[in-house]
């Protein structure tokens, strides 16, 4: 009885709280791309007036993360630091060729939560949300799901 509450429970979650998705198409092999504006029409479709805004990459070579929106400079100097950090071209064991791409995707990480209040995202004056891509031009989907309080 109490597992089938359980189930029942889970797909009334689902079904508030369903997982939208937004499709982006990189052009190049690095590259920040800001889908702010993506995320904010999900957002205000949702309904939800305050809460939490969960956003994922389901991928192993693209990561998702905050930053300046203003000066794109900025995309450029973190795209360059990351190289030095983590060079393309190294004595790395994947066969695939595209080993510092999962390295990169793991030190930005898949995910990132935004608040949500009066139906609109909680970010700071120059901030966006950037898809980081580390191993294209590819087909890329964006993850989210919008939470109630």
């Amino acid at each position: 009885m109490a597992r089938q509450l359980d189930h029942a429970l889970q797909r009334m979650v689902l079904r508030v709280n369903p997982v939208h998705r937004l499709k982006v198409e990189t052009e190049s092999q690095m590259e920040m791309i800001d889908v702010t504006a993506g995320i904010r029409r999900v957002v205000k479709e949702s309904g939800v007036m305050r809460g939490m805004c969960h956003v994922f990459v389901p991928h192993t070579t693209a990561a998702i993360t905050i930053n300046e929106n203003t000066d794109p400079n900025v995309r450029k100097d973190m795209i360059r630091e990351l190289l030095k950090t983590i060079p393309m071209q190294d004595d790395y064991l994947h066969a695939e060729g595209n080993a510092a791409a999962h390295i990169l995707s793991t030190l930005v990480g898949a995910s990132q939560s935004v608040l949500v209040e009066n139906g609109k995202l909680v970010l700071g004056t120059w901030q966006a949300i950037y898809l980081c891509e580390f191993d294209g031009p590819r087909s890329r989907t964006v993850l989210m799901r919008i939470m109630a309080e």
